[in-house]
């Protein structure tokens, strides 16, 4: 059954002065209605060929028209210099996580750019209407497409597992809608309302449809493809790229006990938020990790003595809790040898009809891309009858790739 999204966006117009809520994670608050309304009949009198040129020679696979209204954002991104050269940096940490999950859809690459405008890349960002995260997931969507959420962890914020799911979405969108810009605009009010539009206008051209649909999506993907285009071409704006907090090299190692993240950074010698910035899914700052339901942490490059460091810290007190830190690089992982080591047997899940991996992964409480690699599985398409390996966190198989930042 498809689930009707009601994602919200906002324009990064109105980032500098966004107030901030006090909890264990900053969450940023964000006015669903902070896109600007450009005029239904502006007057086109700045059309710039260049830009028509520009936006030309990056388009790939969604169509990336030039119009007044994608002119009116471009004037809106390109004088935010500070903050697009924010989004530049960001992008170094984020744009390689969300094209790893698009692509494992077969999603556009371009899709990655609409945190920008959906979040501004803060994981903490929550809407007015509760959408959380960098993909700016309602709860019943993101349950719908497998994200866990409890006193614990939301996976809303979850850069790596949200990506997968907002990709997930968009699989679903195209194969309904047949278009990638009608796609764009379901993901911001549903399904329902695009098909509505569609009749009503008679036509799948998205700049037909454009009047019939809420004014919030009307403008969401002229910022889109404006943000798409300043992005793409910063230095044709003179903005420059600033530093992002976020190491680039990162290691991901995943505990079967629960422990905080303060322990893990004093442990490691980290600042704290640098820690929590990495791990941003953890409502309490705690990792509630368990022999059946392993979590993972994501941590800057780990050298050999932060290694014996950890695994002094996450065997203290259960000489049966292994630890497995899996290398960011190539160079494979390094599992220490424990006093003692349980064999966690694996069994098998036969996909029933209907299911598919987000499904079964929720099913289980483990993640996508453990199935995927469990299961040397290359896409995420399964079929009725398939067996599918499911781990034990024990087992080092569980555990044989990274899922990177």
């Amino acid at each position: 059954m498809k689930i009707k999204v009601q994602f919200l966006s906002y324009c990064i117009l109105a980032f500098g002065t966004l107030p901030v809520v006090a909890q264990q994670f900053p969450e940023v608050t964000i006015d669903t209605a902070a896109i600007p309304v450009v005029s239904e009949v502006p007057r086109f009198v700045n059309y710039n060929f260049s830009y028509k040129t520009r936006l030309d020679s990056i388009q790939k696979t969604v169509p990336l028209a030039y119009n007044e209204f994608v002119q009116k954002y471009i004037d809106v991104y390109s004088v935010r210099k500070d903050m697009m050269g924010k989004m530049l940096g960001l992008s170094e940490y984020y744009f390689p996580i969300f094209e790893k999950a698009l692509q494992s859809y077969n999603i556009p690459d371009e899709i990655k750019y609409l945190p920008i405008i959906e979040s501004s890349m803060n994981p903490h960002a929550v809407s007015r209407v509760g959408a959380t995260g960098l993909w700016q997931f309602m709860f019943g969507t993101a349950k719908g497409y497998g994200l866990h959420i409890d006193n614990y962890v939301d996976e809303r914020k979850d850069p790596i597992q949200a990506s997968y799911a907002a990709a997930a979405y968009f699989r679903d969108a195209y194969e309904e809608l047949g278009d990638w810009v009608l796609a764009i605009a379901a993901y911001n009010c549903g399904m329902g309302s695009v098909k509505r539009a569609i009749q009503k206008a008679d036509s799948r051209d998205f700049w037909e449809i454009r009047r019939f649909l809420p004014t919030e999506t009307r403008n969401y993907v002229p910022a889109f493809i404006a943000a798409v285009y300043v992005m793409s071409c910063p230095d044709k704006h003179q903005i420059s790229s600033l530093k992002s907090a976020f190491f680039k090299n990162t290691d991901t190692i995943q505990v079967n006990r629960v422990i905080s993240l303060a322990t893990i950074a004093n442990a490691m010698n980290l600042e704290q938020e640098e820690l929590f910035g990495l791990n941003p899914s953890y409502k309490k700052k705690i990792v509630n990790g368990s022999v059946a339901i392993p979590k993972r942490i994501i941590l800057p490059k780990v050298s050999l003595s932060d290694f014996a460091a950890l695994y002094d810290v996450l065997n203290k007190d259960d000489q049966q809790s292994a630890m497995k830190v899996v290398l960011a690089s190539n160079d494979g992982y390094h599992s220490p040898k424990a006093k003692t080591k349980a064999k966690s047997p694996f069994f098998y899940h036969k996909v029933s009809s209907g299911q598919n991996l987000s499904v079964i992964a929720n099913k289980y409480h483990i993640e996508v891309q453990d199935l995927k690699v469990w299961n040397n599985l290359k896409g995420a398409s399964i079929v009725p009858g398939q067996k599918l390996k499911i781990y034990d966190a024990g087992d080092e198989k569980a555990s044989s790739k990274p899922s990177r930042g």
